[in-house]
């Protein structure tokens, strides 16, 4: 029967049929990009990424290696390449509202067209204003209007003059403007004449002063009124030749952009403003006040001028397509956008032209692709991202300014239109999806990329093809078809499935990539399954120290491992240590001591906190296969304790509770177990055997253990049968089972289990209920019997 739970060699690993590859080697296939393997994943992004409307953003999880980012950005690559060029988005200034910069929307490459024409109108006007308001055109304008209101100036102060007779008077034009001036013998009075005049002559002057000013009020205001009427047509000639010259430039566009409404109503702005602030045009400063100026006060001038300056917010010129935006450093500026402040002396100002574009702008139209980890380790930019995603719409604001600021600005917000696609794990989706309420409402579609894909000939190919796309891409050597099937085989061993190819397409370029050096180093033109072999061989040695220095002491006999003989009570476990890159299988050694008492069985990890929740329930477990077995018509009345030997560091996982089980019965029946034999597998309370992880590294582990000391007959391992599926041993352990050097079974049940390793039967209960005489179960039944009556002795 024992012989009858040995694996065959066939199933200890699926090897690749070479003859089904219709390639010599890599070189002969067609190459594709094709994602393989990820067809839930890849319907989920077609559909993410089509589908437009609000909340359906992306949320991508997987772990590392399963190209989950390659395949994101691929996906939203080519869709962007169907949709259209996003728009351009300016900011300019706020004529109205000067804190409130206003973004206008433009076509797809006019913005910086738009900007140019601008910049340049003004550079422009700098020089044609002045120019033509001191032309020799205008200067005759103002000379014939001049010599207008000269004339009837010269009228109201005629009429003034003859009024001014009758007082003695007469009426001057002087830099203080018109005065009245007393008259001495038909002649102006000169100042020393007043001086010498007495004061009853100043009384009565002053006098006739007044009464000529009360009389003459009329004829002054509409003198006044003549020189207002002069000087508004002068403005008017003024405007007139200014609104000209800006019209030279300003029809011009805004008859490319009528369409446009925003545009439209910025430039007239833009020029009523240029009008009312046109001695900023016409001022001609000394060089020496400008920088008396510019270090004292910063440079006013130019700060003027920046009003009239586009701020290219962003430009889509040069794009085709909509835009897809990798963020590796979403932090809350770099998302959202920035207010940038200048420094002047020690206060902080701004306007619009400082205000910068985060990522959600650049994507804006297209796709954002941010890392999960990154955004959630940003202070407030999650926050941010939440907020433009429910609203659609991004307001840029500073979080801290970090200074005095002296002004301060609050642009337009500008619509969004993306997609967001972020990555990460499953743990992190989790926890985004159980404890923030707004990620289900704004992200709610999951890409899940898989670990793993069916081994079938159309995998098969797709990898292939891969292999050759990589050595095409990387300018590796061609491999044969060996050396193909051979990563079919290291991928299913990844896999952990003889059904199944692994995902990780990172674990199989690194491969790839280091065969390709060790055949260079071994001068061959093709890289063969020799090189995988001992690329993959090289890659282990490079990272199991840890491994061999604990062989070192199973050797020297530093922790106690027998690999040979027989024991009551003791057996050896298997675990899988994990070293990072590297994982190994590890032998323990378990012990069960049974006695008389009602305590049950006692865990000693647990007793002193080294043994974890999974593993206590296991050992749980086994109290209730002995009460389900053996305990039906009496009481379980047992003590018993179990350890793992030599172990110093926390213990969890039951894939050990049918080992720890196997020592138990030993111990009860008394009967030894087979050191040779290791064992791995969880149990059930029914005495089923259930499958574990790790199976491939736990048996080649103890293999290794036995070679080290020796093979003296009879070494092997007895794994769950559910298990069967995930071998995919090395060749040297498939060469040993060959040659009766190494044995591997697969059980079902405990009763199996229990026969391999001591050699008796385990027998079933006849129609009485009681067990054959002599076998395991019998010997147990006896003892615990026996164990109940003890008990009830001393009651």
């Amino acid at each position: 029967m024992i012989e009858n739970l040995l694996i065959p060699i066939d199933q200890l690993k699926k090897r690749c049929e070479l003859s089904e590859f219709n390639f010599s080697t890599t070189k002969e296939i067609k190459t594709h990009k094709d994602i393989i393997g990820q067809d839930r994943a890849m319907k989920a992004l077609n559909f993410g990424v089509s589908i437009k409307r609000k909340g359906y953003n992306i949320f991508v999880t997987g772990i590392t290696g399963t190209g989950r980012n390659t395949y994101t950005k691929a996906i939203a690559d080519e869709y962007a390449k169907k949709r259209e060029t996003p728009s351009d988005w300016c900011y300019v200034y706020n004529f109205k509202k000067p804190e409130s910069p206003r973004a206008i929307k433009l076509d797809a490459g006019k913005g910086c067209l738009f900007k140019k024409k601008i910049d340049a109108i003004i550079s422009k006007l700098k020089v044609e204003i002045p120019k033509a308001i001191s032309s020799k055109e205008v200067d005759d304008k103002k000379n014939i209007i001049y010599n207008q209101y000269k004339k009837k100036a010269q009228g109201v102060i005629d009429e003034l003059n003859e009024m001014a007779k009758e007082y003695n008077f007469v009426f001057r034009q002087t830099e203080k403007g018109l005065v009245s001036i007393p008259l001495v013998d038909g002649r102006p009075i000169k100042e020393n004449e007043i001086a010498e005049l007495s004061e009853e002559e100043i009384t009565a002057l002053k006098e006739k002063t007044n009464e000529l000013s009360i009389n003459a009020i009329s004829l002054i205001k509409n003198l006044r009124d003549v020189e207002e009427q002069l000087h508004n047509r002068l403005n008017q000639l003024t405007e007139k030749v200014v609104f000209d010259a800006i019209d030279f430039y300003i029809n011009p566009l805004l008859e490319e952009f009528k369409g446009n409404g925003d545009i439209q109503q910025f430039l007239v702005e833009l020029e009523d403003d240029i009008v009312r602030n046109l001695d900023q045009f016409l001022q001609d400063e000394k060089e020496e006040d400008s920088l008396k100026k510019a270090l004292l006060k910063g440079d006013v001038k130019q700060n003027f001028f920046n009003r009239y300056e586009i701020n290219l917010f962003i430009d889509n010129s040069e794009k085709q397509g909509a835009p897809v935006v990798r963020d590796s450093n979403p932090n809350y500026y770099n998302l959202l956008g920035k207010i940038e402040y200048v420094n002047e002396r020690g206060i902080l100002r701004t306007d619009h032209t400082r205000i910068k574009p985060g990522t959600i702008h650049e994507a804006n139209g297209g796709f954002l692709i941010i890392q999960a980890k990154d955004i959630l380790r940003s202070p407030y930019a999650w926050e941010g991202l939440k907020r433009f995603l429910t609203t659609g719409e991004a307001k840029i604001e500073n979080i801290d300014k970090g200074s005095v600021v002296a002004e301060t600005i609050k642009p337009q917000p500008i619509p969004i239109n993306l997609k967001v696609m972020i990555v990460g794990d499953h743990y992190t989706y989790q926890l985004l999806y159980i404890y923030d309420e707004d990620f289900k409402k704004l992200f709610k579609i999951r890409a899940d990329f898989d670990i793993e894909m069916d081994r079938n000939r159309n995998n098969i190919e797709k990898i292939s093809s891969f292999i050759a796309h990589q050595a095409q891409k990387e300018s590796l050597k061609d491999f044969d078809r060996s050396a193909v099937g051979k990563i079919i085989e290291y991928s299913s061993r990844i896999a952990e499935d003889q059904r199944k190819l692994t995902s990780r397409f990172n674990e199989i370029v690194e491969i790839l990539y280091e065969a390709d050096a060790w055949a260079e180093a071994d001068e061959q033109k093709i890289v063969t399954a020799e090189s995988i072999n001992k690329a993959i061989k090289e890659k282990n040695y490079r990272n199991n120290k840890y491994e061999e220095k604990l062989q070192e002491l199973f050797i020297d006999g530093t922790i106690l491992i027998d690999t040979y003989g027989k024991k009551i009570g003791e057996i050896n476990g298997l675990a899988v240590m994990d070293a990072g890159q590297y994982s190994f299988g590890k032998p323990n050694k378990i012990t069960a001591s049974t006695y008389v008492g009602k305590d049950g069985i006692i865990n000693i990890e647990r007793e002193v906190d080294q043994s974890g929740s999974i593993h206590d329930k296991g050992v749980l477990i086994l109290s209730g296969y002995l009460g389900e077995k053996y305990a039906k018509s009496k009481p379980l009345s047992l003590s018993a304790s179990i350890t793992f030997e030599q172990s110093y560091d926390g213990i969890d996982g039951d894939s050990a509770s049918s080992t720890e089980l196997y020592s138990l019965l030993s111990s009860l029946a008394e009967v030894p177990i087979n050191q040779a034999i290791a064992v791995t597998g969880s149990v059930n309370q029914k005495g089923m055997i259930q499958p574990i992880g790790g199976a491939n590294e736990k048996i080649e582990g103890y293999y290794k253990v036995c070679k080290q000391k020796g093979f003296k007959g009879g070494e092997g391992v007895i794994i769950p049968h559910q298990n069967i599926v995930n071998l995919m041993l090395d060749d040297e352990i498939i060469e040993a089972v060959e040659e009766g050097k190494f044995n591997i079974y697969a059980v079902k049940t405990i009763d199996e289990g229990i026969e391999v390793l001591s050699g008796v039967s385990a027998g079933q209960k006849d129609e009485k209920g009681n067990y054959p005489f002599g076998t395991i179960n019998y010997l147990v039944q006896n003892k615990l019997d026996k164990y109940a009556n003890i008990n009830k002795n001393y009651e």
